[in-house]
């Protein structure tokens, strides 16, 4: 298969990455602890996968002494996508693109990361792709040729079964766990309350050559304002560096930085579903990349995790969430599931598995959004005209996947003035700023339009 050529053609191994990457990090805090230019108070918007992992990217880079970070988070830590997402990650499925660096890093470091924190959940597991069908004669065949990498639930009618891949290079995390035990292991501060806006002050028009590329004309951030969830009363938290990193919502940016950048983003609402295991059965790991099945609107992705429940996805029939709904919090404190969804994806996981048509149940219905910009790349880098702001925000289905390579990314770019470890300007928050705003500025990039 052509992603398996791909992958044996890497020469990078997660050891080395991890490794490579843990006495970086050894280095930036002792060059950040002596720097002049490294904050003293950094606020990250948002406590999903990728706001902890900036958090804990920092925590290893950074002096408690001198250094305090803080996460504000709307309502709890993994409360959206990184509590309700499948994720799923593979090595080679950027390739050739702008994230492919993302893809790459992230799946070397993760194997590392979860034997550092404490997760459970991460393994490698291999990959079919079936077609959907009424063929009950398939199943034996690919029973035959696939051997281990065939479960033994996959049982039903099918039309088609082949390996996508063997398992070296794709692999699971349950993502709440991964974002609890970031948490735990820096002990960041969690404060629970809804952004509504910063705080700053002019800048002193010195521009000193900062390594960091600020310039004297840039306004300073003083600290965010926000609701308390418990209290109902606004409050401040004091901040020089302020990331934003709340997924869909993190449009709201827009209006907290008087409109400095403009940030296209789509709020893609998706329902999920989880089978209970059966009878204290072990569940056989393989994941499923199934193709459209017409006669019930589904292209299903199933995966099978650790605690013998499985994940499924793909279901069809989402919702598309405006930026304007967006900045108003929209699908933040409720986001169900479609009734009709989950019955559908129900019927055709029945279809191509006659062990849960028959001994099958639900233990859970949800829905959340994936943020998504229109040239399907995220927003990762400084935001215009004001020192120590920056966002990390519209990953798309990837935001799991890709979370420690963006949050080693952002960690540099904020403690060192660039990253080193990824090429960011792809992904340059300003790339759909056309016009004259905020201080009078022309913000680069142009419009690239819908291409997907």
């Amino acid at each position: 298969m052509r992603f398996h050529q791909l992958l044996l053609a890497t020469t990078i191994t997660s050891t080395q990455a991890f490794s490579s990457l843990t006495m970086s990090a050894s280095a930036s805090a002792a060059s950040a602890s002596a720097s002049a230019v490294a904050p003293k108070s950094i606020v990250i918007i948002g406590g999903g996968i990728q706001g902890t992992s900036i958090a804990y990217q920092l925590f290893k880079r950074t002096d408690a002494t001198t250094t305090t970070i803080q996460i504000l988070e709307a309502k709890a830590p993994a409360s959206a996508a990184s509590g309700k997402g499948g994720g799923f990650m593979a090595r080679s499925w950027g390739d050739g693109g702008a994230t492919q660096g993302l893809h790459h890093l992230s799946f070397d470091m993760y194997e590392g990361l979860a034997d550092e924190l404490g997760c459970e959940s991460y393994r490698k597991l291999p990959v079919l792709s079936v077609s959907p069908g009424k063929n009950g004669r398939v199943e034996q065949k690919a029973r035959n040729s696939l051997g281990k990498a065939m479960p033994d639930w996959l049982d039903g009618n099918m039309d088609q079964i082949q390996l996508m891949e063997g398992g070296e290079n794709t692999a699971q995390v349950t993502p709440r766990e991964f974002v609890d035990r970031m948490i735990e292991k820096s002990g960041v501060n969690v404060i629970l309350g809804e952004c509504i806006g910063v705080e700053t002050v002019e800048g002193d028009g010195n521009d000193n050559d900062q390594k960091d590329g600020s310039n004297g004309d840039e306004r300073l951030l003083k600290g965010v304002k926000y609701i308390d969830r418990e209290t109902q009363e606004e409050r401040f938290l004091d901040a020089d560096a302020v990331v934003v990193s709340a997924g869909p919502w993190s449009c709201q940016a827009e209006d907290w930085f008087d409109n400095a950048v403009e940030l296209p983003m789509e709020g893609v609402k998706s329902t999920s579903i989880v089978w209970k295991q059966r009878d204290d059965t072990d569940t056989d790991a393989t994941a499923l990349f199934c193709g459209e099945d017409h006669r019930f609107g589904t292209h299903l992705e199933v995966y099978p995790r650790p605690d013998n429940s499985i994940y499924i996805c793909g279901i069809g029939g989402s919702d598309y969430i405006t930026k304007e709904e967006l900045k108003t919090g929209a699908y933040r404190e409720e986001c169900n599931a479609k009734d009709s969804r989950v019955d559908a994806a129900s019927s055709a996981f029945r279809e191509m598995s006659a062990t849960y048509r028959k001994e099958g149940e639900l233990d859970r219905v949800q829905a959340c959004m994936r943020p998504c910009p229109p040239d399907a790349m995220p927003y990762m880098g400084k935001i215009p005209g004001y020192k120590g702001a920056y966002i990390n925000a519209g990953h798309n289905c990837w935001g799991i996947a890709w979370s420690p390579a963006c949050g080693v990314a952002m960690s540099e770019l904020i403690l060192e003035g660039e990253s080193t470890s990824i090429d960011l300007r792809p992904f340059d928050p300003t790339r759909f700023t056309t016009r004259v705003q905020g201080r009078g500025r022309k913000r680069r990039g142009e419009s690239v339009g819908e291409q997907w």
